[in-house]
């Protein structure tokens, strides 16, 4: 009787070196990318895609006409990031940076590839600092990454001043936006953090062409004006009344909270102190703890 075969393995660096080298190599690629809005060119192997990805199995399944093939446009994948996936493809390895690993992320989890995105995430965490927590907060909460939406928030609550400057605060979605603002331990006082969501619609409404209270809407519910001082709420309504941004019902219910001096204002209204909020004469009277 004839036994079982056993496998045995040669050197896996040889063969992955080997197969890197067909990365966007023309020679013996039987089909071309146009990639990115620079649209550059990127040779690849039918096969080899189709089998290791079935994103490509299904882009590539058409039937090809004798001759050379019509090159396969993606405008919208970064060409760095396109590339990456493609060494992960050949190699199943891949060199990533901080400055593009949220493009790879994106583009495998567009694309299906589970461990490809495991190792991303890996080294977004790695790597979270102050400029990039921002964008990795936004892509965790357009794909539903709770995870990595926890341990961004995590990260901006200690260094919230410095978070609220970056350009990746200004560019969140309202959903993405609205998850930061649920949490208490914000290290910024809220009158800086009714500054930081102004500026952040403001931008909204320049790029989507609509008014600024318009964009602010599905957020300022959650600043907590009670804890604003009677003299930032009259400069608050001022303001207010030049550029429309907070809802009047809103500043009422806030001046409400200090006319009733805290005795019955009930635990559920946004008058929570958040972790870096500032002391103000009438907090007593919210007796409310810090979270």
């Amino acid at each position: 009787m004839e036994t079982a075969g056993l496998t045995v393995r040669g050197q896996a660096v040889p063969f992955s070196t080997a197969l890197r080298s067909l990365v966007n190599n023309p020679r013996y690629s039987d089909v071309r990318f146009v990639v990115g809005q620079e649209r550059q060119e990127v040779f690849a192997h039918r096969c080899l895609l189709a089998c290791r990805c079935n994103f490509f199995q299904r882009l590539l399944s058409t039937d090809l006409d004798s001759g050379v093939p019509s090159p396969v446009v993606l405008s919208t994948v970064p060409a760095e990031a396109f590339l990456a996936v493609l060494e992960f493809l050949y190699t199943n390895s891949v060199t990533l940076h901080r400055h593009s690993v949220l493009e790879v992320l994106t583009v495998a989890l567009e694309y299906g590839l589970e461990e490809l995105r495991e190792l991303c995430l890996e080294f977004v965490v790695k790597v979270l600092d102050v400029e990039l927590v921002c964008e990795a907060l936004q892509v965790a909460v357009t794909f539903g990454l709770g995870p990595l939406q926890e341990r961004c928030i995590a990260f901006i609550e200690p260094h919230s001043q410095e978070a609220l400057q970056t350009r990746g605060f200004l560019e969140l979605s309202a959903s993405a936006l609205l998850a930061l603002l649920h949490s208490d331990r914000l290290c910024v006082d809220e009158a800086e953090l009714v500054r930081a969501v102004r500026s952040w619609a403001r931008v909204g409404a320049a790029v989507l062409e609509r008014p600024v209270a318009e964009v602010a809407a599905p957020v300022v519910g959650e600043l907590r004006l009670e804890l604003l001082a009677p003299a930032e709420l009259s400069a608050l309504e001022e303001q207010n009344r030049r550029e429309p941004f907070i809802p009047v019902e809103q500043l009422v219910e806030a001046w409400k909270c200090h006319a009733l001096r805290g005795g019955t204002v009930a635990r559920s209204t946004p008058c929570r102190r958040r972790r870096g909020t500032l002391p103000r004469e009438h907090h007593r009277f919210l007796d409310l703890p810090l979270k």
